[in-house]
């Protein structure tokens, strides 16, 4: 039986849209240049095949460069994390923003200049969205 289609890209395929949302439009060779900086070597190959992949699942846009294709990212960052934060939500925390953002605070710990950069995001949450 077939894997069904994951919406939301795998962490392979947000490490390569982590360096396009960096670089911007960029060739697989620099991709795999900028992905073997990160510690572990990756193969042209498989780096050319998950991108061709990623192109497929309209991840990716894909333009002739000469010989070569350069890539870019389909979605801004913002709107392909928003997405994932969303799958998350609804497969993880049953649609609960309360319960995820609990787990997140325990799970990161984060110290008081992270917490007063958290309560300036409600702030300006709760401002942009008063009806």
């Amino acid at each position: 039986m077939a894997r069904p289609k994951q919406e939301t890209p795998t962490s392979g395929e947000l490490e390569v849209l982590k360096v396009l949302w960096k670089r911007g439009p960029s060739t697989v060779r620099e991709v795999l240049e900028e992905l073997n900086q990160q510690g572990r070597t990756r193969a042209y190959t498989s780096v050319m095949s998950l991108m061709n992949v990623m192109a497929d699942k309209a991840l990716l846009e894909r333009e002739p460069l000469g010989r070569a294709f350069q890539y870019s990212a389909k979605k801004p960052q913002e709107k392909t994390l928003g997405g994932i934060v969303s799958d998350l939500l609804g497969r993880v925390f049953e649609g609960s923003a309360p319960t995820l953002v609990a787990h997140l605070l325990e799970e990161t710990k984060p110290n008081a200049v992270e917490l007063d950069e958290i309560r300036k995001a409600l702030k300006q949450y709760e401002e942009e969205n008063e009806t």
